[in-house]
């Protein structure tokens, strides 16, 4: 009785190893569909899947194809973006649920990745009819014209093949350009300041803002958040606001830009080769990391290699500390990526890290490792190589042997 029993349990166990193995590969459920990163996607939810589907495509990498749905299946029926819809059956807010930055930036990824031209055309419409008279964008349709919302809608004009020039207010011509450099800090502010911009026109003098200043620098060069690197240039550094003359009055969009980097490249220059954080309660010493990853992207896209590549080096330092700021943080790690990408670095050997593998191990499998997994499957049943895998296996082994020992010994006993 002993004997039949111990036959009916190692039998069990045997067939519960040939149904265990293939639920190792399972999903783990911590994310919806397609989405990355785990963090609470209510407030950058559109944002930092857009960076990360840009960063793969930027560096070879195909994206899953249910990261690219998850991204156009959040868009509104107008074509504009919310910041994260958790119900995309519920109709979007026109005034105050959708986001001038969110629907650029994933203008931006939808059209890099390419088969999905009827929502990209549905965000530039939707960019369009929300542009303000100065030719500029708020924060949500209708609000004041802000540097950063600004540049984020030229950088989706630009990759979707459109010359913001041409993209003007219907009631008074104005450009995004005309907006943009409305906000820069003129002969008339502080030298330490001048190239600089602000983040919205207000009362009182016009304040720098760092982080409106790498938008706006890569903006008024009509580029995105990714581009091919331009190689090397011969090394001359940003040339720093005329103000001779007419002061800089007939400056075009590049003059601006070569303002706005000759004042960046000043002052990284002044903190030990990266920008600080200016955001409220933080220490006035802290660095912030995303910021001198723009102003990387910035120098680069107006091909001053020798520039960028300082404040990339600082980047890459162990002592910095970026590559722990981006660990987990799928937004993160893209700005490093795609920092690193435009000025002709190696994202996969950023340092002691592999930004690329880190960034793509925070979603959904990308389509080439997809396809190499089943092919693998398919030349050999198990590929996951994992140690609960190759555990169940040495079970099932073990199980096996046991069942052959008993029905063996059992033989002997008839004997």
């Amino acid at each position: 009785m002993n004997v039949r029993r111990s036959v009916a349990a190692l039998a069990i166990s045997a067939a519960l190893c040939a149904t265990a193995a293939p639920a190792a590969h399972g999903d783990d459920g911590k994310r919806p569909e397609g989405l990355y990163g785990t963090k609470d996607p209510k407030f950058d939810g559109v944002w930092r899947q857009s960076l990360a589907l840009l960063a793969q495509d930027a560096v070879g990498v195909k994206p899953a194809k249910s990261a690219v749905d998850w991204l156009a299946g959040q868009q509104c029926a107008d074509g504009g973006f919310a910041a994260y819809r958790a119900d995309t059956g519920t109709a979007c807010d026109p005034k105050k649920g959708e986001f001038t930055d969110a629907t650029s930036a994933a203008i931006q990824a939808l059209a890099a990745v390419g088969g999905r031209s009827a929502a990209v055309e549905k965000g530039v419409g939707w960019l369009k009819r929300s542009q303000n008279e100065d030719g500029g964008w708020g924060m949500n349709p209708g609000g004041t014209s802000d540097a950063n919302s600004t540049s984020a809608a030229v950088g989706a004009l630009a990759a979707t093949g459109l010359d913001p020039v041409e993209v003007a207010a219907a009631a008074s011509g104005k450009t995004p350009y005309d907006a943009l450099l409305g906000l820069q800090l003129g002969c008339s502010a502080k030298a330490g300041q001048r190239g600089a911009f602000a983040y919205t026109s207000g009362k009182g003098e016009p304040a720098a803002n760092d982080l409106a200043t790498v938008s706006a620098a890569l903006a008024t060069r009509g580029s995105g958040f990714a581009f091919d690197p331009a190689g090397k240039d011969d090394g001359k550094s940003p040339e720093p606001l005329a103000c001779e003359g007419k002061g800089g009055a007939d400056r075009t969009p590049e003059d601006a830009s070569e303002a706005a980097l000759a004042y960046l490249s000043t002052t990284m220059s002044g903190n030990g080769m990266h920008l600080k954080s200016a955001t409220p309660g933080a220490s006035k010493d802290q660095p912030d990391f995303g910021a001198t990853a723009d102003a990387v992207m910035a120098l680069a896209a107006g091909e001053h290699s020798a520039a960028a590549a300082r404040p990339l080096q600082w980047l890459q330092g162990k002592d910095s500390g970026a590559a722990a700021w981006a660990k987990g943080d799928p937004g993160a790690l893209a700005k490093l990526v795609l920092a690193a990408h435009a000025a002709g670095g190696d994202p996969r050997h950023f340092g002691d890290a592999d930004l690329v593998e880190q960034l793509n191990a925070t979603g959904p499998k990308p389509a080439e490792e997809q396809a190499s997994e089943k092919e693998g499957k398919e030349d050999k049943k198990d590929d996951g190589g994992t140690g609960s895998v190759w555990w169940i296996v040495g079970s099932c082994a073990v199980a096996g042997m046991g069942i052959g020992f008993l029905l063996s010994g059992r033989k002997r006993q008839q004997l």
